[in-house]
């Protein structure tokens, strides 16, 4: 287990680019949610005023 973590002398490039990786990843999901759920808001609020556009 212990190889594998060392990634064969390389973990200390490795390991920060897979936690990168990830952070970017779960920022894109929750950015995208966010914005989703403020388009969606939008387009209630549109459709209650009776705004065509």
């Amino acid at each position: 287990m212990s190889g594998f973590l060392s990634m064969g002398g390389y973990a200390s490039s490795v390991w920060p680019a897979v936690a990168l990786t990830f952070g970017i990843i779960a920022w894109n999901i929750v950015a995208a949610r966010r914005s989703f759920a403020a388009a969606r808001a939008e387009a209630r609020r549109r459709i209650a005023a009776g705004d065509p556009s």
